[in-house]
């Protein structure tokens, strides 16, 4: 019997010997370079930046940085990962490793120190776009008007960055509005809509995205600035860099550069190889200055303060409004009215089945797109609180109905036999009850607005968190958005403490 037993342990160590043998056979297949390493190569990039990148009709990313990257790879041997990337988050993505590079039309002016870079590979310039019947016709008619760039754009730099020049920066003075989006899909929204009246852009993006659209949208023929795009590697990761370089160079010489540029349509745009395309990268510095800490995060607490403001504007405005609609949601939802519960029931079905992202996005298009309605930049607010009151009413209507139907049944009868009213019964004998059945549920939902707040963005209005990821992106820096989220821990600590105290004052009894 032991011999047995010994014989079926023997067999089944030799069956892991030979696993571990194949798969280490096959780990030693996948090795490309020569200190025995598999090479994998990925690539940050925003998906929504055509032609340099972006997600085609088959559903595959394309582009020509992606062009570029895919022939780098085929020559090294390398693995291409191509990692769409929140534009805001690329300097979190090249710190922690994530991704090995940002190539993406990625402008190299006014960073030359933060990164690694790579030549310079294209000449791009800053131009604005607005409806071919705007009037719009000069930089100067934009004064008044309501401007959309991308958030950490050239663009922006262009208006607001320090080495703006003074024209561009009383230009932007001269601005109604400033805003920021986090792609071009949602700025040209904006524009047909009407609540922005230009968009400051790439001139390839432009002449893409104007092409894809028809004859909606025009360039003006000044331009705001122009600047050159370059491969941004982790600061001081030459090693990659100089691989990444020499390849490039390799494929300039024998041509494959220009014919990829060619496939592209960008021929008139690149630079690599031209006098002066190698200047940012003989002039790296390999590390950062130190700041002072304190300093940093009370310039990070100040430049949050707005965003502060509008975050708490949102959450009580909502509030105000979502908790007397869900109570009027909840009365429908019981009511004796067949129709009225039918429409109640399908009000919330939608609102809790469908994402509060895109109900917002409902709220502010929909006046244009189903009625035609022009919007004004002001009701980009209103938008924000209208979409956030229904969402929010929907839940706090289950929640509320959960509540007065947990009261006994007796309840009711014995208010009838004392003459109470059914409006006296409700006000004096079950909201009582109700409120302290439904706050830890309504505690959640209030906790969970808190954090909600932060999806505004979906509709370009600054509020903390977006303000947070915009100056994380400026200063390279990750400190803002700790910040940002110490607030949000602060703000629903005190949330829960008041919560809890009304919580125990309405069992009081206990």
């Amino acid at each position: 019997m032991k011999n047995r037993k010994n014989n079926v342990i023997v067999r089944a160590l030799i069956v892991l010997l030979i696993i571990s043998a194949v798969a280490g056979s096959l780990i030693s297949c996948g090795k490309k370079d020569g200190a025995g390493k598999s090479i994998t190569f990925t690539v940050g990039f925003d998906a929504e930046f055509p032609p340099y990148g972006y997600k085609n009709e088959n559903g595959e990313y394309v582009g020509f940085d992606l062009s570029l990257a895919e022939e780098v790879c085929r020559r090294n041997g390398w693995t291409l990962v191509k990692q769409p990337i929140d534009w805001d988050s690329k300097d979190m993505e090249l710190t922690t490793g994530t991704i090995s590079c940002i190539w993406n039309g990625f402008t190299m002016d006014g960073r030359e120190n933060d990164y690694t870079w790579s030549s310079a590979y294209v000449d791009n310039s800053q131009v604005v776009v607005v409806k071919s019947d705007s009037g719009i016709k000069s930089l100067s008619d934009l004064s008044g008007k309501v401007v959309i760039v991308q958030t950490d754009s050239s663009a922006l730099a262009a208006f607001t960055g320090e080495d703006a020049e003074e024209s561009n920066i009383e230009l932007c003075k001269s601005f109604s509005s400033l805003q920021q989006v986090g792609d071009y899909n949602a700025a040209f929204m904006n524009l047909e809509a009407g609540s922005a009246d230009a968009i400051c852009m790439d001139i390839g993006v432009a002449g893409y995205e104007i092409k894809a659209r028809g004859n909606k949208f025009v360039m003006l023929d000044q331009h705001v600035s122009s600047e050159q795009y370059g491969i941004g590697f982790k600061l001081g990761n030459t090693e990659l860099r100089d691989k990444v370089e020499v390849t490039l160079q390799e494929m300039l010489e024998d041509g494959t550069f220009d014919i990829i540029a060619r496939d592209w349509e960008l021929e008139e745009s690149v630079c690599l190889g031209k006098e002066g395309s190698d200047a940012v990268m003989k002039a790296e510095k390999t590390a950062k200055n130190d700041s002072n800490f304190f300093a940093e995060l009370g310039n990070v607490i100040v430049q949050l303060s707005s965003g502060i403001g509008a975050s708490l504007a949102i959450f009580a405005l909502t509030l105000i409004f979502s908790l007397p609609l869900g109570m009027l949601l909840m009365f429908a939802r019981r009511s004796r009215i067949k129709i009225l519960q039918i429409i109640a029931k399908i009000y919330i079905s939608i609102m809790r089945g469908t994402p509060l992202m895109l109900q917002l996005l409902v709220v502010f298009f929909g006046p244009y797109y189903i009625f035609g309605i022009s919007l004004s930049y002001s009701y980009r607010f209103y938008a924000v609180i209208i979409g956030f009151s229904l969402n929010y009413a929907a839940y706090f209507a289950e929640i509320f109905r959960s509540g007065v139907e947990a009261i006994p049944v007796g309840q009711y009868e014995a208010s009838a036999v004392l003459g109470y009213s059914k409006p006296q019964t409700f006000c004096r004998i079950i909201f009582p009850q109700m409120m302290g059945i439904v706050l830890p549920p309504v505690t959640n939902e209030v906790i969970t607005l808190v954090k909600d707040t932060s999806l505004a963005f979906a509709l370009a209005y600054t509020e903390m968190f977006t303000l947070a990821k915009q100056i994380a992106a400026a200063n390279a820096s990750i400190m803002p958005l700790f910040t940002a989220g110490v607030f949000y821990y602060i703000f629903n600590a005190i949330v829960a403490w008041f919560m809890n105290y009304l919580e125990k004052k309405m069992h009081y009894y206990k």
